[in-house]
């Protein structure tokens, strides 16, 4: 399945020193696959990270799950390798590997000694374009998807209850949709199904590939050459133009009961918006604004309220991904004391978010927060799979290599006033669902 191809590249860019600790190059191959090199020569040790812009938000309707599906039938025969052949060669050499699907990407990579990133480049190429499969391969990989449900999803009252909450955030958003898909859908997938999503996505010019740790970016341009530079691009991969929200105008609530669940809880998102190519301001401001609310266990606003001052909770949390294609959500838990209802403990939650978006927070607390982001981006320089994820999955997005450079400085940028006015942007009961999860017959 391999043919010739031009094999020419565009110049290499290299991101300005001092705005990252790490050197960074970046340049395309002809076919318009993207190429990253991230230099570490502390270990002889390579990571390899191959991205591809689709995930289980760009699957045509009915068909859920097929992306998270062709990630599990990656790993079968190819033209040049037997099914199971790749992973059993990356053990054989000491690596290891694995893949990941999500809503906006699906990735695959590898960890070897620096002097088999060779080998790893080509069996990766290999299966970008060369994938074969059988009917017993789908019907037996079918079975393991269906399988992963049941442990992941089904036997999770939490998992189900975050399934449910997505469905009632996202009215017309495929966010909506389980990333591993329904039952049902799932139950129908089949090897055409795999094959059209394959031929339709997996191409050089819809990927990024992402090289870290003891490489030298020239090399690693011969090889990319070597092994990815055949591989013919498509006129298949189309722009992401997925359905979008509606205004969202009342607020939803959801009360899942299941007697599994031992320690109930109180959990509510709200619609938030995402990082965007020359525009991450916002997206900056809500990393700080869930960082006050729920970010540490012991110094938060939450924590400090709700499980020390008040003991009203066992364990609070925010959270909030920046780095989506669309829209997504920032996310608040409440865990109540024994004794404690899930009715008092929203009220709390409620009681608090009111305090803070009238009176806000003391420099103290910002200051110690942007000290912990910083001292974050410091530690996550010593991990080359975290700065190949941290990359790849950026310009998985839409993101750009300058955009990622500028992300560090934009955090400790972003002031006070600039995470107030988000908070009281994105704290509205109407993009917000709230959601119960407790026992069989518990009061409410």
């Amino acid at each position: 399945m391999l043919r010739n191809l031009g094999l020419g590249l565009l110049a290499g860019v290299c991101l300005a020193a001092g705005v990252r600790a790490e050197p960074v190059t970046s340049f395309d191959l002809n076919n318009g696959l993207q190429v990253v090199v991230i230099e570490d020569h502390r270990a002889p040790a390579v990571v390899q990270m191959l991205w591809y812009r689709v995930g289980s938000a760009d699957e045509p309707p009915g068909k859920s799950g097929i992306a998270h599906f062709l990630e599990h039938l990656m790993f079968k025969a190819t033209d040049d390798m037997a099914s199971g052949e790749f992973s059993d060669a990356v053990s054989a050499q000491g690596g290891r590997d694995n893949a990941f699907t999500s809503y906006d990407y699906t990735a695959y990579h590898q960890r070897v000694a620096a002097d088999r990133l060779d080998l790893i480049m080509r069996m990766e190429a290999d299966r970008m374009q060369g994938l074969v499969l059988s009917e017993d391969d789908v019907v037996t990989e079918r079975q393991v998807i269906l399988e992963e449900r049941n442990q992941r999803t089904d036997s999770s009252p939490g998992a189900l209850l975050n399934e449910q909450m997505a469905a009632a955030q996202f009215l017309n958003h495929p966010y909506g949709l389980p990333v591993i898909g329904w039952r049902h859908e799932m139950e129908g997938l089949s090897r055409e199904d795999a094959l059209a999503f394959y031929r339709a996505n997996y191409a050089p010019n819809n990927a990024i590939l992402v090289i870290a740790g003891d490489v030298d970016p020239e090399e690693v341009r011969t090889l990319a050459e070597t092994h990815y530079g055949p591989l013919l691009p498509s006129d298949a991969v189309k722009p992401r133009l997925r359905p979008q929200e509606p205004p969202q105008l009342a607020a939803r609530r959801i009360v899942m009961e299941d007697a599994r669940v031992s320690e109930p809880y109180v959990i509510r998102s709200y619609l938030a918006v995402e990082r965007n190519p020359g525009d991450q301001k916002q997206a900056a401001a809500l990393v700080l604004l869930a960082q006050v609310l729920g970010g540490s266990s012991t110094t938060s606003v939450l924590a400090r309220a709700l499980q020390f001052e008040s003991q009203v909770a066992v364990y609070t949390s925010a959270f909030y991904n920046p780095t989506t294609v669309d829209p997504d959500t920032l996310n608040l838990v409440v865990m109540p004391q024994p004794g404690v209802s899930l009715a008092d403990a929203e009220a709390a939650l409620d009681a608090q978010l009111a305090r803070l978006l009238d009176t806000g927070f003391t420099p103290e607390e910002f200051a110690r927060i942007k000290a912990q982001l910083r001292a974050q981006d410091i530690y996550a320089r010593d991990d080359a799979q975290q700065l190949a994820q941290e990359y790849g999955e950026a310009l998985a997005v839409g993101l750009t290599m300058e955009d990622i450079a500028a992300w560090p400085a934009l955090l400790q940028d972003v002031t006070a006033d600039e995470v107030m006015a988000v908070a009281r942007a994105v704290l509205q009961d109407r993009t917000s669902v709230t959601a119960w999860l407790q026992a069989e017959g518990a009061t409410r």
